[in-house]
């Protein structure tokens, strides 16, 4: 009977952290999807902003793309010991990063729809 339970116990614990496991990869795999999705903006907002003020010295998204940067360096040096909370908050923070942008980015068309 007691080996049943110890059977079990190590049964329930080896399924609780494969869970975790796939938690944690789902997880990195979203964070990982958000940050290729926020750096592609970035680069596209660059491009619009160039498009419109005709400058390539003013980048107003160079700030956005070093905290992408140092983003991406944390995940690699700290993902693979980092608690799945902490990269849920590391992917809401980065998809909240790439909401600011869309949002400057429609006032600057509203911007130039005035112009014209």
């Amino acid at each position: 009977m007691l080996l049943v339970l110890i059977a079990a116990a190590l049964i329930l614990g080896l399924a609780a952290w494969y869970g975790l496991r796939g938690r944690r990869y789902r997880e990195m795999q979203r964070l990982l999807d958000s940050a290729d999705a926020l750096e592609a903006r970035l680069r596209a907002a660059r491009r619009q902003i160039e498009a419109v003020t005709g400058e390539s010295d003013a980048d107003p998204v160079h700030e956005a793309m070093r905290e992408m940067l140092r983003q991406r360096l944390w995940l690699r040096e700290q993902g693979a010991q980092a608690r799945v909370a902490e990269l849920h908050n590391v992917r809401i923070s980065i998809d909240q990063a790439r909401e600011r942008i869309e949002r400057q980015l429609e006032r600057i068309e509203e911007a130039q729809m005035l112009e014209v």
